[in-house]
């Protein structure tokens, strides 16, 4: 049985489908990295290696509230940016349960910016 291995595009962790894997899932189907909680939609699943993934977003639990939401390009490209005590750029966002502003830290790609998955609270 072969497997298809596909790199995420945000923490570079490997994903391995199996064939029945790909079998099972359509498109529109959503998979979620087990390492960083980066949500990729299937877009293409045509058996063999036609297959393909779109980045959605990353799933992160507040700090300070415990609950979990999603961070989006969206997100990040209306949220303001701050210089971190460590001299590193941060974007700051709002919870969506509790409001409590946390800094992302991201990096950016040859291909544009990339969510990272580091993530702190700011106090």
């Amino acid at each position: 049985m072969a497997t298809l291995e596909i790199e995420c595009p945000i923490c570079a962790e490997v994903l391995e489908l199996s064939d029945q894997d790909r079998a099972e899932l359509q498109p529109g189907d959503v998979i979620v990295c087990d390492s960083c909680n980066a949500e990729m939609e299937v877009t293409r699943s045509g058996g063999g290696d036609d297959f393909e993934l779109e980045l959605l977003g990353i799933l992160t639990t507040c700090p300070s509230c415990g609950e979990e939401f999603e961070v989006t390009e969206e997100l990040l490209a209306t949220a303001p940016t701050v210089e971190a005590a460590d001299g590193s750029e941060v974007s700051v966002v709002p919870c969506p349960h509790c409001h409590a502003r946390i800094e992302l830290e991201f990096e950016e790609e040859s291909d544009g910016a990339d969510l990272s998955r580091q993530y702190q609270s700011n106090s």
